[in-house]
């Protein structure tokens, strides 16, 4: 079911609700989070529609820091001000913490085992499909934009090629291709609302 068509978003019932939620989602996210946050914050909780998420989740990722722990400040602090914010982060990184600590030790002693190596060369290539995966479902997110879909294609290719190709640090894409459609955007919007036309 298209998120879209769920109406409007749900909100968290409780600083409590806030934790546990994220909480639950830290603890699944086995090789990151960020492959299962889409599916928990907006298909399960609701919290956010799909165009919601994607709006979000780009404020996110050019703040600095960890995008999902931007993306739980965010969410906390809109429903429940600062202390929202704190137990949104306390649940993204409390169970996480004890376990790092934990494996962290048991990977010290068995570091050198074959066996321990192919298993996380394997955890690495699901992380990546996983990522993959959600990459290709925030792209519906894209087909009503202001842009277009040939236009946010465009974007999302010279991005890869910049980072993954060409190597540029990111903060000078962040300035030069985000830059530039966030003003190809604006201008657009612009443009629509002179004309009077609606999306």
């Amino acid at each position: 079911m298209d998120p879209r068509a769920q109406g409007p978003a749900c909100a968290p019932r409780s600083r409590a609700d806030l934790f546990w939620s994220f909480n639950a989602l830290a603890l699944q996210g086995f090789g990151g989070v960020l492959a299962i946050v889409q599916r928990e914050l907006v298909d399960k909780k609701r919290w956010l529609t799909l165009d919601q998420f994607a709006e979000d989740w780009a404020v996110a990722q050019v703040m600095p820091g960890p995008n999902v722990m931007n993306l739980s400040l965010m969410i906390g602090g809109r429903h429940f001000g600062w202390t929202g914010a704190a137990a949104a982060l306390a649940g993204m990184t409390l169970a996480p913490v004890i376990i790092v600590l934990v494996l962290a030790a048991v990977v010290g002693q068995y570091a050198e085992a074959e066996a321990l190596q192919g298993a996380m060369r394997g955890l690495a290539a699901v992380s990546a499909g996983m990522i993959a995966s959600l990459s290709l479902r925030m792209m519906r997110s894209v087909r009503d934009h202001v842009l277009g879909l040939w236009w946010c294609a465009g974007f999302a290719l010279a991005t890869f090629a910049a980072v993954a190709l060409l190597r540029w640090p990111l903060l000078g894409v962040l300035l030069s291709l985000g830059g530039a459609a966030v003003a190809l955007t604006h201008r657009r919007l612009a443009q629509r609302a002179r004309t009077g036309t609606t999306p």
